[in-house]
C-alpha cells in the first residue's frame, strides 16, 4: 500500500537486465531517504517471484529485457504497484495506455530527471493513472490489440474506425486491427494538429490524406493512402478538415 506520511518509506525493486544499470540506479535512489530499494531483477520469472514475495509500492521497470518485456512482467505479475519506465529509446516517449504507468525515464538517467519522477511518488503530489494530456505525433504508445500487447508508433495511425466500445486502427500499410479504445478516447489523447474526426465513427490522420472530393449534399469523400475506399465526410465536421488541408 502507498505510505501515507514521508517518513515511511517507499519500499521499492529494480528490474533491469543490466546490472550496471541496477546498480546505478540504486545509488542514485540511495540519496533519497524516503526511497528504500529491498529487491532487484534482472529477468521477468525472476522479478514475478520478488514482487510476490516483497509487494513493493513502487517498481523501476526497464522496457527491454533479454527476449522479454517490462511489459510481459506486467502482464504475469499481479501488480498494484506505482511504476516507472526505464528506457533506452531517447528518440521518442512511450506512452503505455493500458498499464499503470506513472513516469518513464530515458537511459542513461539523469539526476535531475530522476528527481521529478521521485516527486511524483510523493504522497502530497496528485497521482493519476494513465497518460496526462494527449500524445505527441512522434510518441510510441503500447496498447492491447487484438489480445496482445503491442507498440504501435503514433505517425503510423492511418485512421480510427468506431466499433461500439472498441475501435478499427488501420496502420502501417493497410493492417486493419481492433482495440478496446472508443473513438471518443483517441479523439481525447491524439494530437489535434493531425489527427481529426471527420465522422461520428472515424478519425483520420490528415497526413495520410491524398484528396477530398466535395459530392452532394455538402457531403464530401476524403481518400486515405492505401485504402481503397474512401471515407464519407459529413457536413458537420467539413468545415475543421478544410481549415487544416487549407482547401
Amino acid at each position: 500500500m502507498p505510505v501515507e506520511s514521508a517518513l515511511n518509506k517507499l519500499r521499492t525493486i529494480i528490474v533491469d537486465d543490466a546490472r550496471l544499470v541496477r546498480e546505478e540506479l540504486g545509488t542514485l535512489l540511495s540519496e533519497y531517504p524516503e526511497i528504500e530499494v529491498i529487491g532487484e531483477a534482472s529477468a521477468v520469472d525472476q522479478a514475478a517471484r520478488l514482487i510476490e514475495e516483497a509487494r513493493p509500492d513502487v517498481i523501476f521497470l526497464d522496457i527491454q529485457l533479454r527476449g522479454e518485456t517490462g511489459f510481459d512482467l506486467l502482464e504475469k505479475a499481479d501488480i498494484s504497484s506505482k511504476v516507472i519506465f526505464i528506457t533506452a529509446y531517447d528518440q521518442y516517449a512511450i506512452r503505455a495506455f493500458e498499464v499503470n504507468a506513472l513516469d518513464y525515464l530515458l537511459k542513461p538517467i539523469r539526476k535531475e530527471r530522476l528527481a521529478k519522477a521521485i516527486q511524483k511518488l510523493l504522497p502530497n503530489e496528485e497521482i493519476k493513472a494513465g497518460p496526462r494530456g494527449r500524445v505527441q505525433y512522434d510518441d510510441v504508445v503500447y496498447m492491447m490489440i487484438n489480445s496482445s500487447l503491442k507498440f504501435i508508433k503514433v505517425a503510423m495511425l492511418k485512421c480510427i474506425m468506431a466499433e461500439g466500445k472498441y475501435s478499427y486502427i488501420v496502420y502501417g500499410g493497410s493492417k486493419k486491427d481492433i482495440v478496446s479504445k472508443t473513438l471518443q478516447e483517441w479523439e481525447e489523447i491524439l494530437p489535434d494538429k493531425y489527427f481529426v474526426r471527420i465522422h461520428r465513427s472515424t478519425i483520420v490522420n490528415f497526413e495520410y490524406v491524398e484528396k477530398v472530393k466535395k459530392c452532394k449534399n455538402y457531403t464530401h469523400e476524403v481518400y486515405v493512402n492505401g485504402i481503397d475506399k474512401p471515407f464519407i465526410m459529413s457536413r458537420r465536421y467539413a468545415l475543421k478538415l478544410k481549415r487544416m488541408l487549407s482547401l
